[in-house]
């Protein structure tokens, strides 16, 4: 079980998207939380990549590759 508190205008903002969605204020609080672990994974792996010195490539290398250019 995990309680936060969040500032006046973000509970604001989370309250009126769970009434006009219809999930609950926990459902985003879950979500928002896993993205952004998700998304700190994928940096840490980047970081890590780099450190390692691995190849990288472009965005628009990658979305050719994979036929996506269109």
């Amino acid at each position: 079980m995990l309680g936060i508190r969040l500032e006046p205008e973000l509970e604001h903002k989370l309250e009126s998207l769970a009434k006009e969605t219809g999930r609950s204020k926990s459902y985003y609080a879950r979500e928002a939380i896993r993205q952004y672990l998700e998304d700190r994974e994928d940096y840490l792996k980047g970081i890590a990549a780099l450190e390692r010195r691995e190849p990288a490539i472009t965005l628009e290398e990658l979305e050719r590759r994979l036929g996506l250019d269109d």
